[in-house]
């Protein structure tokens, strides 16, 4: 069917989808897929990372197969066998990659922590996935012990406390060089607690990985919880595979020669394992890791520019702050070709500021922990419509149904639903089986967002289903209200959610958080509502505004709008006209 030929029904898939179909195998590996395929004896280059330092160590798949297959070894001596769960609690690093590879060439299922999580956080993950071996770091050593005792299922954790024996580090193998030997002693199996280069420096290199089925688990990912105590999102090895068309369309035909790839979300999310680190290997195409204490916006222009990253995604949070900084290609010579983010909408004042000073028209892409990379905008394969977040990709089913999963008709407003059968879509909530059955209506997975498809399959965000506000019988979503709030120069983030109202239901009340050096004042205040109401609709403006120091935030920078309707207390109000 042509771009073009309106469609009755909202169920709607991109015009590259025409002849498109999912090559799922009955076995597959991730472990295998983004590693041992490419370690050939060729030294082909996996991962560029760049240590708070400045060194650097660059792994190859060579590197990656030996490694993996040594702590594979490893916890199969200590007893661990698939389907037992490992947790992962380590930045971007080479630790990090080396532990997942290990544990899907193993058959276990792994499960990625956040570095951020405090104990409470932490302890809750462990427990309820039923971890009994975990990877971190020493920064991070002083939370396990604190929630140690609460984990009883947790038997044995490994700890990276040194450099990596035998890797190359700044372009010579003269510096930093890490003898396992020195720390042979460092912890004890008995003690539960391991160093993990000296633990498996002996294990045999050859591993022969288990043959897993493609839905057979692989994974669990923990959901943001920002509407409730989080859930461990269970995933199979052939999610891999689902989010592929959706890396491609996002990066204008990913990869290419010479593509090398970044983003400072944290492996841990799904953003930055399954949009990013696996995929890139899936293609052979080389990976660049840099933990950033804090992000700051010149050290990631500085990092894109001298490792000249072809390939970015960039959440729209970590876009917001790069933004802050003036004409940043004339210090930074930038080779990008391709940006993609997703995770909250970006509005046009944050794409036109990406085609100015990134050179590239930024993709944004939309999916959730259950069913990612669903829909994608591509610059290089369509144009892009303002306000819409893209269209389907390849091989998913995006449609607008009722509450009921009825699809609704072309520009009708409703939930957001991906049809299943799909190999990106989770196999179900761990140990939740209530909350797995209420995902779905019949086939189609709700993904609790709001939104709608015009006759040319774009789909258009305007909330998420629990977020719409209904004010003097408007239903208003607050992503335009927003992009419009960051327009005004003195405000660098805003949020805005609806407040209970006796007279309309609800009023849309704006949460602010100003540009450095500009003062909160009443006056300034009337001012932002007076912007509002003359860019968008009186019904629109926010007949509130809240200064805030900083927006309540997950790790992944989405907005916790649940702990901003909370709010009460110990913030300064505007006057309200």
């Amino acid at each position: 069917m042509d771009a073009d030929t309106p469609r009755s029904d909202a169920a709607v898939e991109s015009p590259p989808t025409a002849g498109f179909a999912w090559q799922v195998p009955m076995l597959f590996n991730i472990g295998v897929d983004v590693c041992d395929k490419w370690a050939d004896g060729s030294h082909r280059l996996a991962l560029i990372h760049e240590r708070a330092d400045g060194a650097e160590i660059r792994l190859s798949f060579d590197d990656l197969k030996r490694l993996s297959n040594q702590l594979a070894n490893e916890w199969r001596a200590q007893g661990v066998r698939a389907g037992d769960r490992i947790g992962i609690f380590l930045p971007q690093s080479p630790a990090t990659l080396v532990a997942h590879v290990a544990a899907y060439k193993l058959g276990a299922i792994a499960v990625p922590l956040f570095t951020l999580f405090g104990p409470e956080a932490l302890a809750y993950r462990l427990q309820n996935s039923g971890a009994t071996v975990l990877v971190t770091d020493l920064d991070s050593l002083a939370k396990i012990d604190e929630v140690r005792a609460d984990v009883p299922e947790l038997r044995l954790v490994y700890v990276v406390h040194a450099d990596m024996p035998g890797m190359t580090y700044g372009g010579t193998n003269e510096e930093g060089v890490h003898d396992a030997d020195e720390d042979e002693d460092w912890g004890s199996a008995e003690e539960g607690l391991l160093a993990l280069w000296p633990a498996i420096a002996h294990r045999e290199t050859d591993f022969l990985p288990v043959e897993t089925r493609a839905d057979a688990p692989a994974l669990i990912i923990y959901t943001s919880g920002t509407t409730g105590k989080p859930k461990g999102a269970l995933h199979a090895h052939r999610v891999l595979l689902g989010h592929l068309p959706g890396v491609e369309m996002s990066h204008n035909g990913f990869p290419l020669p010479g593509d090398l790839i970044w983003t400072p979300a944290d492996w841990a999310w799904i953003g930055g394992l399954l949009d990013v680190l696996l995929p890139a290997l899936h293609h052979g195409v080389p990976v660049l890791s840099r933990r950033f204490e804090k992000f700051e916006p010149s050290a990631a222009f500085d990092l894109m520019s001298r490792h000249g990253v072809r390939n970015a995604f960039l959440p729209p949070t970590a876009l917001k702050m790069l933004r802050t900084v003036p004409s940043p290609r004339q210090k930074w010579p930038l080779q990008l070709r391709s940006v993609a983010s997703g995770g909250e909408t970006l509005g046009p004042e944050l794409l036109a500021w990406g085609r100015e000073h990134l050179g590239v028209d930024i993709n944004e892409f939309y999916g959730q922990t259950e069913c990612n990379m669903v829909v994608s905008s591509c610059a290089a394969a369509f144009p892009a419509l303002p306000g819409a977040i893209g269209r389907a990709v390849p091989g998913h089913k995006v449609a607008i149904v009722d509450d009921e999963g009825v699809p609704l008709p072309a520009g009708s407003v409703g939930n957001i639903a991906i049809l299943r059968p799909n190999p990106v879509m989770f196999l179900g909530y761990w140990h939740n089986p209530t909350a797995t059955l209420d995902k779905f209506r019949g086939d189609y997975l709700l993904t609790g967002d709001a939104g709608f498809i015009d006759e040319n399959g774009y789909v258009t965000f305007t909330g998420r289903s629990d977020d719409v506000i209904t004010s003097a019988g408007y239903r208003i979503g607050p992503g335009p209200i927003e992009d419009c709030l960051i327009k005004h120069p003195s405000v660098q983030f805003a949020a805005v959610i609806g407040e209970p109202d006796p007279m309309r239901t609800e009023i849309v009340k704006a949460f602010v958080v100003l540009r450095e050096g500009v003062e909160p004042t009443d006056a300034l205040a009337a001012e932002i509502q007076q912007f509002v109401k003359t860019r968008l609709a009186a019904h629109e403006y926010p007949r509130k505004v809240v200064f805030l120091e900083e927006l309540p935030m997950t790790v992944t920078g989405k907005i916790i709008r649940r702990a901003l309707r909370e709010m009460g207390q110990g913030v300064r109000p505007s006057a309200t006209p």
